[in-house]
């Protein structure tokens, strides 16, 4: 047992990967009361050896790290990490109480707002779509006229794509700003009204990529980079990813350089990042950037890609220690998948067993079952199951996990047989 604990800030159902490299009763978890509540937390973490004690608190809120070490003076760690992003100003404030690495408070913030961010990075130099805060769809509408063309409409302060749409016609804002502001993240958030702050931005029409790296002092330690491609119409959404990319060498320098002047413009410290680019004409434009791991099962795929544990290096940087020189290079590829589902109720579901029989496939999941009920596509969260696999090459990767999502085949209510691709 270590004498000071880990903090990790948002519960995430990944217990298990940490007690590959965490010691027992090791772990403290603060998570918001009501998503305890509603994701019935304690029952998950009951007879988990790993987790020390259980703190409900509002870390959302302005000032909850310093008021919560008010209330628990007694409260030490050698790590402090985020698992969420809205986990990553908490956890970095109560890491600059603690006297533990962190991003730092005020480069949390600066990333946790996009409109801030597209701000100091561009003072920095940074390429960044034109952008501007929207208060009306009447702001939407002068913007859209002033750029001449398509729009992106978005909040400031979300996440997994939640409210954002791209608007290609004028006619249409009004029915986009009704719907946009409209933010549904479930079981993932508290109860409570959370402002919300709308940005509309140029839209730029590109390939995109992400930088995953962990950084020690703000240098990086790690860096890879992800090509993704994205679900078909208005909503940005991931349909699925690939690394390493197979993108030029010049291009996979570009991208991890325009990152660490991310990080030196906002200030950050120590931790690991998804930086969020578009690539015009040979030029990355920021989308955004978050201090914390990357969703969709990025850091798995990097783990069996390039054959080792990110994971529990970061766990390193964070608690101060050492971490072995890391690769540079992947042996190998890994791909991951999402199902294309029509909205309605599940009647039916085939072809599970037959995708994960296939030689390279990693994992097939489907979240909901017969008789649930499949949401129109608006972000992340509505996404209902996946597919992973590794294979020598990223091309191959990409065809072997569709040729897995081609094996399922889901019928909702109202709809024909759907492939689920």
């Amino acid at each position: 047992m270590t004498e000071r604990p880990i903090i990790v800030v948002g519960f995430v159902a990944a217990l298990q990967v940490l007690s590959e490299f965490l010691p027992a009763n090791s772990l403290i978890i603060v998570e918001e009361p009501d998503v305890v509540r509603k994701r019935d937390v304690r029952a998950h973490i009951a007879d988990a050896p790993l987790v020390r004690e259980l703190i409900e608190w509002e870390y959302q809120l302005p000032g909850a790290a310093d008021t919560l070490l008010v209330t628990r003076p007694d409260l030490t760690a050698s790590a402090v990490v985020p698992l969420v992003e809205y986990a990553t100003t908490f956890a970095a404030r109560l890491a600059e109480r603690l006297g533990t690495p962190g991003a730092g408070l005020c480069a949390a913030e600066l990333m946790r707002d996009k409109s801030l961010l597209r701000k100091v990075t561009r003072a920095a130099g940074v390429p960044n779509p034109l952008s501007e805060e929207a208060a009306s769809a009447a702001d939407v509408a002068r913007f859209m006229t002033a750029v001449g063309g398509p729009v992106v409409l978005k909040p400031a302060n979300r996440q997994g794509a939640v409210g954002t749409q791209i608007v290609h016609d004028p006619s249409s804002v009004a029915e986009a700003w009704e719907s946009c502001v409209q933010h549904d993240e479930g079981m993932f958030v508290p109860d409570r009204e959370r402002a919300v702050r709308m940005l509309v931005e140029e839209y730029v029409a590109g390939h995109e990529y992400s930088v995953e790296m962990v950084v020690r002092d703000g240098e990086s330690l790690f860096a890879n980079v992800t090509d993704k491609v994205l679900y078909p119409g208005p909503r940005p959404v991931e349909l699925g990813h690939v690394l390493p990319a197979a993108i030029s060498p010049e291009l996979a320098l570009t991208l991890e350089e325009g990152t660490l002047a991310v990080l030196r413009a906002v200030g950050f410290g120590s931790g690991v990042v998804h930086c969020e680019w578009i690539v015009r004409d040979g030029t990355p434009y920021l989308v955004e950037c978050a201090g914390r791991f990357p969703g969709d099962g990025i850091i798995e795929m990097i783990e069996r890609a390039y054959g080792e544990p990110i994971g529990q290096h970061y766990f390193a940087v964070m608690r101060g220690l050492e971490p072995p020189p890391l690769p540079r290079t992947a042996p190998q590829a890994a791909a991951v998948r999402f199902m294309q589902v029509p909205p309605g109720e599940i009647v039916s579901i085939d072809g599970l067993d037959a995708a994960r029989a296939i030689p390279g496939v990693v994992s097939v999941g489907l979240g909901p079952g017969v008789g649930d009920t499949v949401r129109e596509l608006r972000s992340s969260w509505d996404r209902v199951g996946s597919a992973m696999v590794l294979a020598p090459t990223a091309g191959e990767a990409v065809r072997l996990a569709e040729k897995a999502i081609d094996q399922v085949h889901i019928v909702t209510a109202g709809g024909p047989q759907w492939n689920s691709r």
